[in-house]
């Protein structure tokens, strides 16, 4: 890569790169609903944002999981994050409603 390349964002869940053209969302880290709206935000794949929110509630990402680093560790987004780390940056797959456990 030479100076003049432009860098690519990249998903802090997954770690993989987020080119132009691949479905991405802003995830709140507190959620609007409890008090997030002008709180910070990270830039993550789709497939990613509506894993987070497949896995847990609002208050439960409000409450325990509001940082990148808590979201890492819960055991069921870290397998998923580990998973879809190995899929190229444009993957895609449906991901079920709600999978709380």
């Amino acid at each position: 890569m030479n100076k003049y390349d432009k860098l690519l964002p990249v998903c802090p869940l997954c770690l993989r790169e987020i080119p132009p053209g691949v479905p991405q969302s802003l995830h709140h880290l507190i959620p609007k609903l409890k008090g997030g709206k002008h709180g910070p935000t990270i830039l993550v794949h789709h497939i990613c944002h509506k894993e987070i929110h497949s896995a847990l509630t609002e208050a439960e990402l409000a409450k325990n999981y509001n940082s990148i680093e808590a979201l890492k560790a819960h055991p069921m987004l870290a397998k998923f994050f580990s998973w879809v780390a190995k899929r190229p940056a444009n993957f895609l797959s449906k991901v079920p409603k709600k999978r709380r456990i």
